[in-house]
């Protein structure tokens, strides 16, 4: 009867979406997730779960938001070889002088030195005094072309071509960092389906054992009525269903418990949490055999190094950029002037075509801020390269020690199994030998007992080894085994 009656009683206590709590209240909806209406009545698959964390878990919504947001920082670090278009007028409205200049300019910065390019139109009108006679032009204008080439400090790398290396290498620092987290959420999702499915099923073990009783109490009352038994037997009797009440009431509670937990990661088209209806869990302990571990592993595949690695290239380039400061500055520059149309009140000393060539020298004398920066960012590079070799050995050792925890709990399975099956058949005998009033009471009780907690136990060693792969799984970044080649 208490068979019958507990998994119902729990799908209505889930329904009406409160829980016993220490107080003696009720947790109200607001406090646990109602179960959600129309769920199918198949059995839950692992595999459904990892697809709805992967899809639905918030942890994972805000990596891939951190993400955007790396990748916005990386356009904003374009943004310092955008061109830039720039208008300069200015004229005299007092005085003795009425010179109006126009002074438009069009500057690129070049990607691949720190120089730039530029074109140029000015166009004046009215007279200037002689400390401004530059600003005088032909009637149409003067047109320029220039470019300032860096040819020592800035040529190979310079402020704005490394902050978008290391914006660009963010970006990638923040995949792997989003890949790290759906690892990890993929990892407790399946822990915490597990931990539904294990204590699920040491429930039904646990009402079995009850059945058990509950079908010899009626056995017993009728051989208390012929004179076969003596009363006292079936208050034994009772005590013992009471005891084994008490472990379904426990079992039951912990199966509510991992239910709860388990919703943060089992999620509906909406990302809202579903408590699932226990008419849901898996018939055997076949469901913890889901998962199927690539044998290949890399140690490259593993996020963490791939971060390990970014943040070394940025340490490269500002290893680079400081270098680049300690060097002299020369710079070449050249331009191209023409004006046209006709004489301007400057003279005809506008009209030839101009071609204008320089260079700028400058050196730093003592440049202790660039050598501090060289010897500070060889020190970072030094201090990742040894974390990076520590790192690779960590990994390596952790998957050899997960490797042997799964060999263990292979054999821990084989060896409980075996002790499971024996223990059955142990009771089984005795119960035959009970009904035949070959057995006491005590000792077919004892038989019954050693069984549940034998298969109890099983179920614990299968959900070790599944435990023990899901591990595996997140050391090895297994993708396909968490269900992250689809998402």
């Amino acid at each position: 009867m208490w068979r019958a009656m507990a998994l119902p009683m729990l799908v209505a206590v889930m329904g009406a979406g409160t829980m016993p709590c220490a107080a003696g209240a009720a947790l109200s909806v607001d406090a646990t997730p109602a179960p959600t209406a129309g769920q199918p009545s198949t059995p839950l698959t692992l595999d459904e779960v990892l697809q709805s964390s992967a899809r639905s878990a918030p942890d994972i919504i805000a990596a891939l938001a951190r993400a955007r947001q790396a990748e916005g920082r990386a356009i904003s670090a374009q943004g310092a070889f955008d061109t830039v278009f720039s208008v300069d007028a200015r004229s005299r409205v007092e005085g003795y002088y009425d010179g109006t200049l126009i002074d438009s300019k069009v500057e690129r910065p070049l990607t691949a030195n720190g120089g730039y390019v530029y074109g140029q139109y000015r166009n004046s009108r009215g007279d200037f005094p002689v400390y401004e006679d530059k600003a005088y032009t032909n009637r149409a204008g003067e047109l320029k072309i220039g470019a300032l080439y860096a040819l020592m400090r800035d040529r190979l790398i310079d402020a704005r071509r490394s902050a978008s290396q290391i914006a660009g290498n963010d970006i990638d620092i923040a995949r792997f960092e989003t890949r790290a987290t759906a690892i990890g959420v993929q990892a407790r999702a399946i822990a915490a389906y597990q931990k539904w499915v294990a204590s699920g099923l040491k429930l039904k073990a646990y009402e079995a054992l009850y059945d058990l009783a509950e079908s010899r109490s009626q056995g017993i009352a009728r051989q208390v009525q012929l004179g076969a038994k003596s009363a006292i037997l079936l208050t034994e009797n009772e005590a013992n269903m009471v005891k084994r009440e008490a472990l379904v009431v426990q079992a039951r509670q912990e199966f509510m418990a991992a239910a709860n937990s388990f919703s943060l990661y089992y999620r509906d088209a909406d990302g809202l949490p579903i408590l699932v209806d226990a008419a849901r869990l898996p018939a055997s302990a076949a469901a913890f055999d889901g998962l199927r571990i690539n044998p290949l592993f890399a140690i490259e595949d593993r996020p963490d190094f791939g971060i390990l690695l970014e943040e070394i290239d940025n340490a490269s380039v500002k290893l680079a950029l400081a270098q680049n400061d300690t060097r002299p500055k020369l710079d070449f520059e050249g331009q191209v002037a023409k004006d046209v149309g006709a004489q301007g009140l400057g003279g005809y000393s506008r009209t030839p075509l101009e071609v204008i060539v320089g260079v700028t020298f400058k050196v730093p004398l003592q440049n202790r801020k660039a050598r501090g920066k060289v010897a500070e960012s060889q020190a970072k590079i030094d201090e990742l390269t040894v974390k990076q070799r520590y790192l690779a050995e960590k990994i390596r050792t952790e998957v050899a020690g997960i490797g042997i925890e799964v060999d263990a709990a292979r054999v821990l399975v084989d060896t409980t199994r075996r002790q499971r099956d024996l223990a059955e058949r142990l009771a089984q005998a005795e119960r035959r030998r009970f009904d035949l009033g070959s057995s006491d009471f005590f000792l077919v009780n004892s038989r019954e007992e050693a069984a549940t907690d034998a298969a109890v136990k099983l179920i614990e060693a299968q959900a070790r080894i599944a435990a023990a792969q899901a591990e595996m799984a997140a050391a090895t970044a297994d993708d396909r085994a968490l269900g992250l080649d689809r998402s």
